[in-house]
């Protein structure tokens, strides 16, 4: 391991580092424009200068790895200056020429006050310019709906193109012309069309790069800052929520490196204008046939008198795919007093249960895995739409030559090359026996995956296709005494927990698909929607529905009884991740109107019913809950599965059909309530399918 003298610090590093990371290791901070952790080493912007004793002029610290440097005359560690004369003045010399062309906008600039080019022009600039010519205009481009650019104040760092290049795997973004006329601009002047593409506003570092929804709309002082989760995916992904008074300005991403490192997908970051319309603020009751607004005690008076009527089968409750914890585990409670054994929390019919061992529907080799290993098996799921920072995840592993990706579902672009070895589980049947090449790949890897997704499990044969992935992954040592390589890909934010939980059908209960097939025959005298918006409408239209939500979607306008709930910004609530990891959100707003907090709702409403639960506040509710399930109460943490047997779980000889694999998400950018409420996600969702009137570079 190399020695250096920083500072008259001399310490040891490891091999391979640069420069400016070995600075960072004794607490020196070197100014960067260009330079970014996660992406590759550009060193055009010159911040980074240091003093290496030697050399005849500062060096860019991002651009020289600590192995380059030579030792001195006697042998003694090379000698790294920072704070020198030369230094400083090589530094002041930078700034003077970035700031030649940036025009005087930090009064109406939003980057305002989160600014690398402020922050470091008072650290590490001089108060005047020498030079007095006329500064440069460039015209502005209309990239999409989501970023606001004024090129003007561009200094061609090029992180944004390295990072839709190397991390979004969608070369969008370029550099054209020479000298005083480079520009950054989409190729063919076209919109951004990327899922992560809002990330180019946290790398930008002077305001060329802004948010367009949030343009205008709040100072960083301004904002109370929250730290929470984001539910738009099962990933998980650490998001702080920016509010003012009872408003939410903006989501920005939180580092996490084991999730979502410091990345978050456009519907994670601009979704927020969609909790702010088409919310739920006070109950209603349907009165001949319409709606009409009522009071808390109207509404659970309506529901109790139709739960009179029937009894225990007759009734049944369905959890969607953004509820929380504590509200799934305070409905099952309800429902078990009730004599009902009809629950369940996998909208989208998927096949897992908890009776197969935990292991059987986590992302059991954990996210950070990813990084490791050198084969993977995509089993009817695209990550790219069903999570798209994990798919940035994988496309970097890719990117280093050491993994060989394999594809059976529906074909796609997934921002990295893969084989493709068909859309139907025969292709799956073909890597058992050994037809396909792809089957060595994964017997010959050291640390290959399995990833099966909701898209191959939510089909009537979702056992039999499991199975058949557990065979395979048994077949192929996917899984041995170090490595468990099977992994289960959800897009429900809900739906860990749920199982986890067990909101699923007790004994002699119905599904959810055989619930909407008992209430399609008329045999249920009540339905109860937790948020649950993803279903087939139209067979609930002969049964008695109270729908507990946020938004008025799908299951608003079906439902008898309306209870307004609370988003996931305001409330605090535990959600569990794909591969197990409990996290919390914290509540950033309060509801809207009379809106409450979903497990309060059902607390009351028990009362009302006369089967009042045992908890009267959140944090008895968690000690019941914690108490059963245990590994909830450790937050960011993944609890093993000793319990997980591969082989029982590729058991069984179930019919398997022929039809291909569909898609879990058939549109990213609508694919919940909060989404489908956003005017932002319905404008990329019609810029994605074709209608890109909005989406050129030219047109306003």
């Amino acid at each position: 391991m190399p020695k250096l003298i920083i500072d008259g610090t001399e310490i040891e590093v490891a091999d391979g580092i640069t420069l400016i990371q070995a600075c960072e290791q004794v607490g020196v901070e070197i100014p960067r424009f260009c330079y970014h952790e996660r992406l590759s080493i550009a060193g055009n912007c010159r911040m980074c200068l240091v003093e290496v004793a030697g050399m005849p002029k500062p060096i860019a610290s991002c651009a020289l790895g600590v192995n380059d440097l030579r030792p001195g005359p006697n042998g003694e560690p090379p000698e790294i200056h920072t704070k020198s004369e030369t230094v400083k003045k090589a530094r002041e010399g930078v700034m003077e020429f970035l700031l030649i062309n940036h025009p005087l906008d930090c009064p109406i600039c939003d980057q305002g006050g989160e600014c690398d080019l402020q922050d470091q022009a008072m650290a590490f600039g001089v108060d005047g310019s020498r030079f007095k010519e006329n500064k440069r205009a460039v015209e502005d481009k209309n990239i999409g709906p989501l970023i606001k650019t004024i090129m003007t104040r561009c200094i061609h760092c090029t992180r944004c193109v390295r990072f839709m290049t190397e991390v979004a795997g969608v070369s969008e973004l370029g550099m054209t012309g020479r000298g005083e006329d480079v520009e950054i601009t989409t190729y063919l002047e076209q919109g951004m069309t990327s899922e992560l593409s809002g990330n180019v506003i946290d790398l930008c570092p002077v305001g060329a790069l802004t948010s367009k929804p949030y343009a205008f709309s709040a100072r960083p002082w301004e904002l109370r800052k929250t730290e929470s989760i984001d539910v738009m995916d099962a990933i998980g992904a650490n998001i702080r929520i920016d509010s003012r008074g009872r408003e939410i300005m903006r989501f920005l991403p939180r580092n996490h490196d084991d999730v979502n490192e410091e990345w978050i997908s456009d519907k994670t970051r601009f979704v927020w204008d969609g909790l702010r319309t088409q919310r739920l603020d006070q109950p209603y009751i349907r009165v001949r046939g319409k709606l009409r607004p009522a009071t808390w005690d109207e509404a659970f008076a309506a529901i109790a008198k139709n739960i009179k009527r029937g009894k225990g089968k007759k009734l049944a409750a369905i959890a969607g795919d953004l509820a929380g914890a504590e509200e799934m585990f305070a409905l099952k409670d309800l429902m078990a007093s009730l004599g009902s054994p009809n629950i369940d929390c996998r909208q989208d019919k998927a096949a897992m249960s908890p009776a197969k061992g935990r292991g059987s529907y986590l992302f059991n080799s954990g996210i950070s895995a990813l990084d490791e290993t050198d084969a993977i098996l995509l089993i009817g799921c695209d990550p790219r739409t069903e999570a798209a920072t994990l798919n940035a995840r994988i496309r970097r592993r890719w990117r280093t030559g050491q993994l060989k990706v394999g594809l059976v579902g529906q074909e796609t672009d997934l921002t990295y090359d893969h084989d493709y070895i068909g859309a139907s589980p025969e292709s799956l049947k073909s890597l058992i026996q050994g037809k396909h090449g792809f089957a060595k790949v994964l017997k010959a890897a050291k640390q290959p995956m399995i990833i099966v997704g909701s898209g191959a499990l939510s089909r009537g044969d979702g056992s039999a296709v499991m199975a058949l992935a557990a065979k395979l992954a048994a077949l192929t040592g996917v899984v041995n005494a170090t490595w468990n390589g099977f992994n289960v890909l959800h897009h429900a934010a809900s739906r860990v927990a749920g199982l986890d939980l067990g909101f699923l059908p007790a004994k002699n209960g119905l599904n959810t698909a055989g619930i909407l097939k008992a209430a399609k025959a008329g045999k249920l005298d009540m339905v109860f929607l937790l948020g649950a918006d993803e279903l087939d409408m139209a067979r609930l239209e002969d049964t008695f529905i109270v729908y507990q939500g946020t938004h008025g979607d799908a299951g608003a306008h079906r439902a008898d009884v309306i209870l307004p709930g609370s988003a996931y910004t305001e409330k605090s609530a535990i959600y569990v991740n794909t591969e197990g990891r409990p996290q919390m959100t914290e509540r950033a707003v309060f509801p809207p109107g009379e809106a409450r907090e979903d497990w309060a709702i059902i607390r009351a409403l028990s009362a009302r019913l006369g089967k009042p639960l045992e908890y009267d506040s959140l944090e008895q509710l968690r000690s019941a809950m914690f108490a059963k399930h245990s590994h909830l109460a450790i937050i960011d943490a993944i609890t093993a599965d000793d319990t997980f047997d591969l082989k029982k779980l590729g058991s069984g000889t179930a019919r398997i059909g022929t039809q291909s694999f569909g898609r879990a998400v058939p549109d990213f950018y609508l694919s919940n309530h909060v989404a489908r409420a956003s005017a932002t996600m319905c404008e990329l969702s019609a810029m994605k399918s074709g209608d890109t009137s909005k989406a050129t570079g030219t047109d306003g």
